[in-house]
C-alpha cells in the first residue's frame, strides 16, 4: 500500500463521494436533463451535482481555502495561499453520450503552485494521482512516461476544435503534420486523461489549444511528476492560463514542438 498525505486523501474521500452521483446517472443517460451552455458545450444536472459534493466536501475538510471551479467559476476563500481546482466532470459530452471516458479533476495549488492533483475515472475505477516531489501513481502503482525515443514509435493524443470554438484549421494543419511521422493519433475527448494517460506512458505525448485551468490543472502535476516535460506547442513555459500545452518525454518534445510551431509560420 502506496503512503498519501491528509490532503490527497481528503482529496480522494471527495472524488470518490462525488463519483456515486456520476455513475448512478450514467447508467441513467437517457433520462438526464440537459440544458444547452453553448453550441456543442453543456452543462448536465450531474456537473452541477458532482460540482457541489466536491466544494462541499472540501470545504469541510480545508475550511478557508479558495476554489476555482468550472461550473461556479472563481470563488476567493479567506486562506489566499491555498486554491483547490476543480472540474467535476471531463469529458461531458462523451458522458451524455453514453460513451465510457469521463473523469473528476481535483488540483490544490499552494501559493500560485500546483502541489497535488487527483484525475478520478469513476467507470474503469483508476485513480491518477501525485503530489509535489513525490512521484506519480494509478491507484497504488508508481507511474513513469514512455521511454520512446522516436516520433515513428509513439502514440499521441490531441483535442480536435469542435462546434463553436476557434482554430479548426490550425489543427487540420497540425494534423496533416503530425499523423504521417508518428504511429497514431488519438482524441478520446477528455483532456485530464490524456495527460493522465501520458503520465501513465499509454500515450507518448499529447497536445490541445484552448483550454482552460481546470482541464488541465490535475494533469500537469501528475503528468510532471511521472517525467513528463511540459510547456506550450511553441516550447515557451506552461502557466495554467497558456493558449496551448505539449506533454511529453524529453526525447520527443522538441521534435514534436518543432512540426506543430512549424504549421503557425507562414507558408
Amino acid at each position: 500500500m502506496v503512503f498519501q498525505t491528509a490532503v490527497m486523501t481528503v482529496m480522494t474521500n471527495a472524488a470518490m463521494k462525488a463519483s456515486r452521483a456520476l455513475k448512478r446517472d450514467f447508467g441513467e443517460v437517457e433520462n438526464l436533463q440537459v440544458s444547452r451552455k453553448g453550441p456543442a458545450d453543456f452543462v448536465s444536472n450531474a456537473d452541477l451535482k458532482a460540482e457541489k459534493t466536491l466544494r462541499e466536501e472540501l470545504e469541510r475538510a480545508r475550511p478557508g481555502y479558495g476554489f476555482l471551479l468550472e461550473e461556479a467559476g472563481e470563488i476567493e476563500g479567506k486562506d489566499k495561499t491555498h486554491r483547490w481546482i476543480i472540474d467535476p466532470l471531463d469529458g461531458t459530452t462523451n458522458f451524455l453520450h453514453g460513451l465510457p471516458h469521463f473523469a473528476i479533476s481535483i488540483a490544490l495549488e499552494r501559493e500560485g503552485e500546483l502541489v497535488a492533483g487527483l484525475i478520478y475515472d469513476p467507470i474503469k475505477d483508476e485513480r491518477f494521482w501525485a503530489e509535489k516531489g513525490k512521484g506519480a501513481y494509478v491507484n497504488d502503482r508508481r507511474m513513469r512516461v514512455a521511454a520512446r525515443r522516436t516520433l515513428d514509435q509513439s502514440l499521441l493524443a490531441t483535442g480536435i476544435p469542435f462546434l463553436g470554438r476557434p482554430g479548426h484549421e490550425q489543427h487540420r494543419q497540425e494534423l496533416k503534420a503530425v499523423t504521417p511521422q508518428v504511429a497514431g493519433i488519438r482524441r478520446f475527448g477528455s483532456a485530464a486523461l490524456d495527460l493522465a494517460y501520458v503520465a501513465a506512458g499509454r500515450y507518448d505525448g499529447f497536445w490541445e489549444r484552448g483550454l482552460s485551468a481546470w482541464d488541465i490543472a490535475a494533469g500537469v502535476i501528475i503528468a510532471k511528476e511521472a517525467g513528463a516535460i511540459l510547456g506550450q506547442i511553441n516550447g515557451a513555459p506552461l502557466k495554467l492560463d497558456s493558449p496551448s500545452i505539449l506533454a511529453t518525454n524529453e526525447d520527443l518534445f522538441r521534435p514534436l514542438s518543432k512540426i506543430l510551431h512549424d504549421t503557425t509560420k507562414p507558408a
